[in-house]
């Protein structure tokens, strides 16, 4: 079943990329006018440059995580399976020790 789940992760990958560059966007818009600096941006600060990859990196995981885990629910929905593991590993690994 989990197989058929491919088709719903890549649709959820390509809305998550669209929705967390549209979310980062709207964020920097706020912080400033200009648009966020390149890393290789001569005139930009170390601050600045390392602020805008952190905002865009949290923005596009935290957005990607919530894509991926309503598609998720939506495909259980649909197929009455979950496409993904029941339990976090590290969790049932640390309670067997």
């Amino acid at each position: 079943m989990k197989i058929l789940y491919k088709p719903f992760a890549i649709i959820a990958g390509v809305i998550a990329a669209r929705l967390g560059r549209t979310a980062f966007k709207s964020l920097w818009s706020r912080i400033d006018t200009k648009e966020p600096p390149e890393p290789t941006t001569e005139e930009a600060s170390l601050p600045k440059v390392v602020g805008a990859a952190a905002l865009e990196a949290a923005t596009m995981a935290g957005i990607g995580a919530a894509v991926h885990r309503g598609s998720a629910r939506a495909f259980e929905h649909l197929t009455g399976s979950w496409p993904g593991d029941k339990r976090q590993k590290e969790k049932d690994e640390e309670e067997e020790e």
